[in-house]
């Protein structure tokens, strides 16, 4: 039986996007034993899915893992991160590796200089090139997202959750995002979940659960605030539920093209020209993507700032707030 490590560490999005690859070696290569090093933070992203043996994880050093590494003789390791620290586990570890094209230069070009080099190819395709080695290939199935075995039963997972706290058909709206220039402002949020058909459902964070109590509370809504509420697998639910949803670009975003709702996606600084807008291959026509473009400073990172750097934050309050209201119900008609 061949042994295979993949690494991803994070975050949560990225994690998602891996699941396709981790699939097709399983399915492709049944033999295979698959197990992964991730960070202690993002295990549960892995600890579902039925296509790993075991997932290894720490907090803070791996150092302290490099001998249960080393004992496993692991035949192959497949690198979905390719950084400083998974150079150092390969290194470690002296097998066989292979890995992605992360096309930094490429990112760097269009950021800096606004040259676009990057390649019409999702980021699930050029993970692809990290197994093409062993004979796997994409099997176009789309990202997975595994929720525990007994998340059906809503009361077991979570002390309060209850599928009774939510209106039967309901958008979710996923209003927070890691960095302040990938979300949308409170008062454009406002204005589509106004003209939203549907009760809306406002998903995120702790740090989002005050903007949240903001957007419930606007005139003529019928929001619940579930933001800060429950834990990712919880959210994950919410979001699986919903007859659509609205996102910005964020973990949750992955995990709701993993389930094949019809997605809204609101872009900022960052543009779908990375290759991280959400993965839909066999429904793609239930994703729309709302991206300002002509804009001379976007992107203006590859990844968002804590606030705009040029003080206009344009690429999110020239969003039409009614367009992507009106994309949203013409999904839940």
């Amino acid at each position: 039986m061949k042994k295979i490590l993949i690494i991803r560490f994070s975050s949560i999005g990225d994690i998602v996007l891996t699941s396709p690859v981790i699939r097709c070696l399983k399915t492709q290569l049944p033999d295979a034993e698959l197990h992964v090093l991730t960070m202690k933070a993002n295990r549960l992203l892995f600890e579902h899915n039925p296509y790993i043996s075991r997932t290894h994880s720490f907090d803070g050093s791996f150092s302290a893992l490099l001998p249960a590494l080393r004992a496993e003789r692991y035949d192959h390791i497949v690198d979905l991160h390719k950084n400083l620290r998974s150079l150092r586990v390969k290194l470690a570890l002296g097998v066989t590796s292979s890995s992605f094209p992360k096309l930094n230069l490429k990112k760097y070009l269009l950021v800096r200089f606004k040259l676009n080099m990057m390649p019409p190819l999702h980021i699930v395709d050029r993970y692809f090139k990290a197994v093409e080695c062993m004979g796997v290939a994409n099997d176009k199935q789309g990202l997975d997202y595994f929720l525990p075995s007994d998340a059906s039963a809503f009361a077991k997972v979570h002390g309060d959750f209850s599928l009774e706290k939510f209106p039967q058909g309901f958008v979710a709206v996923v209003i927070g995002a890691k960095h302040y220039t990938k979300i949308l402002p409170v008062d454009k949020v406002i204005e589509v979940c106004r003209q939203v058909k549907l009760p809306v459902v406002l998903v995120g964070g702790r740090e989002d659960a005050e903007r949240g109590e903001q957007i419930a509370s606007g005139e003529g809504l019928q929001a619940i605030n579930a933001c800060g509420k429950y834990g990712l697998h919880e959210s994950a639910m919410i979001v699986k539920l919903a007859r659509a949803v609205i996102t910005n670009d964020t973990g949750l975003m992955h995990i709701a093209a993993a389930f094949r709702n019809p997605i809204v996606s609101v872009w900022g600084n960052t543009v779908p020209d990375f290759g991280m807008y959400p993965y839909m291959p066999a429904n793609q026509d239930d994703s729309v993507i709302f991206s300002i473009k002509n804009i001379p400073c976007r992107p203006c990172s590859k990844i968002g700032y804590q606030r705009c750097p040029k003080g206009h934050f344009d690429c999110m309050m020239k969003h039409n707030s009614s367009g992507i209201a009106a994309t949203v119900n013409g999904f839940i008609r």
